[in-house]
């Protein structure tokens, strides 16, 4: 159900049909296909600053960011003109560049877990890359992941946990066979004693754990208190990796990603598209004695043209000194300013929940926020198993659409984590709250 005219998103509609004929689904990312709110998915015409227009001429405050790498918005002068001035000297070379050192330089500056990086071409290939490192380094096979938490579309990662606490995985894709899966183990997120039993079981066999530190693919859960550094112990002990997935979080909830605010040191940091100012890429960084086993360095085999490529390094010196250099006066970074814009967001939604008698589950770190509607006030979600049982996804499906016909675009799906850009100002988010009481009250029914 939608609360959608037909002449809204009538161009939408024409290309999603276009689109079916020759992509599967129409989109080249499930979530994309808006199965999670039914109705048709928006096709995007421009962005620019904190807004973004649609085919059909609609505007809107965007809180999706290409899901999170535009810290300082859509078509940020500084990024598309580094964009611009390297597109003019060449776009790739399959060869070294210097900027390649330098952002790494300045990865390992923001990151104080990170001595060496290396730079690929998505996220994806970053987790695959940085389990491949970490089965390399320990000569051992299985993984632990935590349900819920994605990881990308890699083989081992595209796992379903079955009945209890301790779950040797199955296949949850078509195409990933069974004896991969087999490697990986699933837990519940925020579930310690569960890891802690598994690790009795099969520590010495464990080659890495792999966590998201903010759980930002199921909506938005925190760890809770001591989770973290209580996977950071076991891990040592067993002479375990520790991969920290700041795909979604790095550069978005802290300058040094959510393994600084929350304190913690992993072997391995996995990294996104926010370090190529948004363009296609990722890397996999950390511990120098681990990182030295990466060809041609060591025996670990991995490559790719377009890893480095300079069009990518040189919008993301451009999107990071931008959002995170101290100007000159002393006042706030465009990053702290962003961050400030999000706690105010947070904090109306969580008292326009209890204006409005609707319950939220609301968190928000950094530049990052999330909500959950809730089926019964007082619930909370703390691991994908809660919200499967909490959530109430047709109020999310009535609040989604009425947003987006008073202009404001959140990510279609309830399980993923909503961001604020540096160009959203005061009036954006006091415009978004606006919308955000209305709704509220359509989606109570």
């Amino acid at each position: 159900m939608t609360l959608t005219t037909t002449d809204r998103y009538a161009r939408s509609k024409e290309l999603f049909a276009a689109a079916q004929a020759v992509i599967p689904g129409g989109v080249n990312s499930p979530v994309r296909a808006f199965r999670g709110v039914g109705g048709t998915p928006i096709f995007f015409a421009r962005g620019n600053g904190a807004h973004v227009e649609d085919v059909d001429g609609n505007s809107y405050i965007d809180y999706v960011l290409s899901w999170g790498p535009l810290l300082l918005g859509h078509a940020h002068p500084a990024v598309v003109q580094a964009i611009n001035e390297q597109a003019a000297r060449g776009t790739s070379f399959g060869a070294p560049t210097e900027l390649e050192t330098e952002l790494a330089e300045l990865v390992i500056t923001l990151v104080p877990s990170v001595e060496q990086v290396r730079f690929v071409n998505s996220g994806t290939e970053a987790t695959m890359s940085a389990l491949r490192l970490a089965r390399a380094y320990t000569g051992r096979e299985k993984i632990v992941k935590f349900i819920g938490c994605y990881h990308g579309h890699a083989d081992m990662l595209l796992v379903q946990a079955g009945s209890g606490v301790v779950t040797l995985g199955l296949p949850d894709s078509p195409g990933v066979p069974a004896s991969t899966a087999a490697s990986t183990l699933t837990v519940e997120y925020n579930d310690l004693d569960a890891v802690t039993a598994l690790f009795r079981e099969h520590g010495d066999t464990i080659a890495a754990v792999i966590v998201e530190p903010i759980a930002a693919n199921m909506g938005f859960v925190l760890p809770e208190p001591g989770f973290l550094q209580g996977l950071r112990d076991l891990t040592r002990k067993h002479g375990t990796v520790l991969i920290i997935d700041e795909v979604m979080t790095g550069f978005r909830a802290a300058p040094g990603g959510a393994q600084s605010v929350f304190g913690i040191d992993p072997d391995i940091t996995c990294l996104g598209k926010v370090i190529g100012g948004g363009l296609p890429v990722g890397a996999y960084a950390g511990k120098k004695a681990i990182m030295q086993m990466v060809a041609p360095a060591g025996p670990m085999y991995q490559a790719g043209t377009l890893s480095g490529n300079p069009l990518a390094m040189a919008a993301g010196l451009a999107m990071l000194h931008t959002a995170f250099d101290v100007p000159a006066d002393g006042s706030p970074t465009l990053f702290q300013s962003a961050a400030g814009r999000a706690q105010t967001l947070a904090d109306g939604i969580r008292s326009l929940s209890e204006e409005t008698g609707v319950p939220l589950q609301v968190g928000n770190v950094g530049t990052m926020f999330g909500f959950y509607f809730l089926r019964e006030a007082g619930a909370k979600v703390r691991s994908y198993a809660d919200a499967k049982q909490h959530v109430d996804a047709a109020r999310f499906t009535r609040f989604f659409w009425a947003m987006c016909e008073r202009g404001v675009y959140l990510a279609p799906s309830q399980f993923e984590a909503g961001f604020v850009s540096s160009a959203h100002d005061t009036v954006d988010i006091a415009v978004t709250l606006t919308a955000a009481r209305e709704s509220l009250l359509i989606a109570r029914g």
